[in-house]
């Protein structure tokens, strides 16, 4: 008789919980079950960007032509500027910077609208509970672990039940109650005192700007780009501010990380803001909503596994909105950690083998990023021409950009030539690691 595939458990439908569902699917899992606090999907923030490696992963996953089909748009040029409207670099993006997949702007609904679709189709509709909250947490080294969950019905009335799965994968962002459960005493993911306001806007096509632009100085920055083709003459427009709370006390954001603000709000603190015809208030008027977040992420661990308990995404290695990283190595560790599980046949091993592959690059990736990875370039520019500049090579000179351009591709492997390498997430597919099913526990 052969033997049970595992059972699954992953907390979070999120871009990696939902990743990770396909992925495990596509290398021979069929016993998945993926749990979301919330009652329905309701995606937070606004754009975001996959890197061409990202892209590679969901075109392995067969999502590419579903992403592409609808709202997610191929970003061809990113350019940074000083405040003053001086250029600092212009780079080609995706298959003009020589990769072999692009690199992609999309709304975060649209992509969990394609994860979501994707994982209904392949895995049914059964894979997904919504309105369950992981409550509890005993990773039991070698053994299964024993999750505590709580699930509310229509009417709010509140159960509690255990599972005990082969696997649990805590994808529950960087507030994970996995994560939580697994470092005692952690608490609030830290901040660093700035503000975050995230909104799209919809304007007409000759209105906005066929690039992606990040803009700022060393105390304030603006990130605008496209994330659509054209619909009636319109497109649209992403947006992400960010400067110092000045005097906002912490306690303002505890228990909403996702306020409605008035675009008044800020829009003084950006006025004359314009890049190459690009009004940056121009933009924001054009947006209906907005909102407001404190800038955080959380400190590296010095282990994600415990036993046959993991941590990806957000949940494993949040880090500020540098770089395009987020979403994109939350896409990656979900392929890196079912290549594991498909390889190994002892979970726990299957983990620690995922751990070593993806700790390592996501921790210098957070490194980085407190140290403004690529972005660095606006700082350097303004600490050495406060006041504008004519020609950015009197500045910095090409060869310092592209130095630091480098050293960040380099850390995450971001790079061309190693991106083009392919996926080093295909087979082995199940069942070497088939092993006996889990057992729910009342």
């Amino acid at each position: 008789m052969a033997p049970h595939t595992p059972h699954v458990v992953i907390a979070g439908g999120g871009i990696a919980g939902l990743t990770a569902a396909l992925a495990l699917h596509a290398v021979g899992f069929h016993r998945i079950t993926v749990v979301e606090a919330a009652r329905r999907a309701r995606p937070v923030g606004a754009g975001l960007n996959l890197m061409p490696g990202a892209v590679r992963e969901l075109d392995a996953l067969g999502l590419l032509p579903a992403l592409e089909a609808g709202a997610a748009l191929r970003t061809r040029e990113l350019r940074y500027y000083h405040r003053s409207g001086g250029l600092i670099s212009r780079e080609p993006r995706g298959l003009g910077a020589g990769y072999r997949w692009p690199q992609l702007s999309v709304h975060r609904a649209h992509l969990q609208r394609v994860l979501g679709d994707a994982v209904r189709d392949r895995l049914g509709d059964a894979a997904v509970l919504t309105g369950v909250r992981v409550t509890g947490v005993e990773a039991r080294g070698a053994g299964r672990p024993l999750l505590r969950i709580e699930h509310r019905d229509v009417a709010g009335r509140a159960g509690r039940a255990s599972l005990e799965p082969d696997v649990l994968v805590g994808a529950d962002g960087i507030r994970s109650a996995v994560r939580a459960a697994l470092n005692p005493g952690e608490g609030h993911p830290p901040w660093n005192g700035m503000l975050v306001w995230r909104g799209v806007s919809r304007m007409p096509q000759t209105a906005a700007a066929r690039f992606m632009l990040i803009a700022g100085d060393d105390r304030q920055k603006a990130v605008v780009y496209p994330m659509s083709r054209p619909v009636d003459g319109h497109v649209l427009v992403n947006w992400a501010l960010a400067r110092p709370a000045d005097g906002v006390p912490e306690a303002h954001f505890l228990g909403d990380w996702n306020r409605p603000v008035g675009v008044d709000t800020f829009l003084r603190h950006y006025e004359g803001w314009e890049f190459d015809g690009l009004r940056v208030t121009d933009v924001l008027r054009a947006a209906e909503t907005a909102h407001e977040y404190p800038m955080v992420d959380r400190e590296p661990l010095a282990r994600w596994s415990h036993g046959r308990t993991t941590l990806i995404g957000d949940a494993a290695h949040a880090m500020y909105p540098v770089g395009s990283n987020g979403a994109s190595q939350s896409v990656i560790d979900a392929r890196a950690l079912a290549h594991a599980l498909a390889a190994h046949r002892e979970p726990a091993a299957a983990l620690r083998a995922y751990e070593a592959g993806r700790r390592p690059v996501t921790t210098a990736l957070q490194r980085a990023n407190r140290r403004q990875g690529p972005e660095v370039v606006i700082d350097l520019a303004h600490r050495r021409a406060p006041h504008g500049f004519h020609d950015i090579r009197q500045v910095i000179p090409a060869e310092e950009l592209a130095a630091i351009a480098g050293r960040y591709a380099a850390t995450g492997a971001l790079d061309p030539a190693t991106v083009n390498l392919g996926s080093p997430y295909g087979p082995p597919y199940l069942p070497a690691c088939a092993v006996a099913g889990s057992t729910p526990v009342a």
